[in-house]
């Protein structure tokens, strides 16, 4: 673990990753998104703005700290380490085209743990080499909540890829729902991210609870 509250944290990166995401197509703004996931019982939230100005970013950032605070579930920011310091974030998460993890400043990766996105075997491997705290997965299947030039990528890789991953956390990524879920805990993921399972539902906050569920019953079989 990379840091203090790493150390503190690999049992609270296991549940439901809820993405906030700001794309319009939503129409629900990051806020709604987060209010809900924390209302369903969410692990973790992960503000991802591809569309907000920075300060926007930061403001919307600082309104789900608060959000997160009083729910208990860990707050992410997606790309930008230095939002999330401002933020007072618990950790940043971070894809493979963003600054590598060892590049974050140590005072940085001492205060926020880190995910890393990977979609290969060969990239699970080189993140297990970096100062990261846990690792995501996917696209497990077909996803229209974000644009991916990889193919899904299927349970039975998701369950090689937590084996390299161990003992870090893996999460799965890509097209999950409430059906889907508990087979890929079953696979070993620790958790799974969702954006569309909840930003794109009727309510929301059903729809995080309806993931929480399946989750808690496959670890209880």
């Amino acid at each position: 673990m990379t840091g203090a509250a790493g150390r503190a944290a690999p049992a609270r990166l296991r549940g439901l990753h809820v993405l906030a995401d700001d794309d319009p197509r939503w129409g629900r703004d990051p806020v709604a998104q987060a209010r809900a996931a924390c209302a369903g019982g969410a692990a973790v939230v992960q503000l991802r703005c591809k569309h907000a100005t920075d300060r926007a970013a930061l403001d919307l950032a600082a309104t789900i700290r608060e959000l997160t605070h009083s729910s208990g579930a860990l707050f992410f920011v997606n790309d930008r380490f230095d939002l999330a310091l401002l933020a007072g974030a618990d950790g940043v998460h971070l894809g493979q085209e963003d600054l590598p993890p060892a590049r974050v400043p140590a005072a940085a990766r001492a205060r926020l743990l880190i995910g890393r996105s990977t979609h290969t075997r060969d990239q699970a491997r080189r993140a297990c080499r970096e100062p990261v705290d846990y690792l995501a997965f996917g696209p497990i299947f077909g996803t229209r909540s974000k644009d991916s030039k990889h193919a899904p990528r299927g349970v039975e890789r998701l369950r090689d890829v937590a084996r390299i991953a161990s003992p870090r956390p893996l999460v799965a990524i890509g097209g999950v729902d409430a059906r889907s879920a508990s087979a890929l805990v079953a696979a070993g993921a620790a958790g799974v991210a969702v954006i569309s399972a909840v930003a794109a539902a009727p309510d929301m906050v059903a729809a995080t609870r309806a993931l929480v569920a399946a989750l808690r019953s496959e670890r209880a079989a």
